[in-house]
């Protein structure tokens, strides 16, 4: 994939947030980050702070109530605040073209969010987990898309 000069990219995963601009050209991309962001998020059962409840309605026998998984929604929450921040990027004119990397899981959730000048701006989405990558193999992975 050729990426233009000065094209934001986006790698991402649902709790790690990587910024890059394309200083080189469409030949030879040249990532440069400008912000990266972490979130801790423990595994679900180190944020699990009680076993799931019991429900108990009269009339009926008790059963286990689902446990909500904790690390699920707060990539879910993540995945939000990152369609967000691109979205106030996008008002402030930052970037006029954007490529989004991230695991198929964490793409859809932040698709969901995806205000509209951002999707105006959104040339391509590539479905891979890259964040803990060198940045010359994320060059290198995205030109061969």
């Amino acid at each position: 994939m050729k990426i233009d000069h000065d094209a934001m990219v986006l790698v991402a995963d649902g709790r790690k947030l990587l910024f890059f601009r394309n200083k080189g050209d469409r030949a030879s991309p040249q990532l440069e980050a400008e912000e990266v962001r972490l979130q801790e998020n423990p595994s679900h059962l180190e944020q699990a702070s009680d076993k799931a409840g019991k429900a108990s309605s009269t009339g009926t026998s008790s059963g286990t109530m689902g446990e909500n998984d904790f690390h699920e929604l707060e990539e879910q929450r993540f995945a939000a605040e990152a369609a967000d921040l691109l979205k106030r990027r996008a008002f402030a004119q930052d970037y006029e073209k954007l490529v989004i990397v991230a695991p198929p899981a964490a793409l859809g959730e932040m698709r969901k969010h995806l205000h509209k000048e951002v999707q105006d701006r959104l040339v391509a989405e590539i479905a891979k987990d890259l964040t803990n990558h060198p940045v010359r193999e994320i060059e290198k992975l995205i030109a061969a898309v």
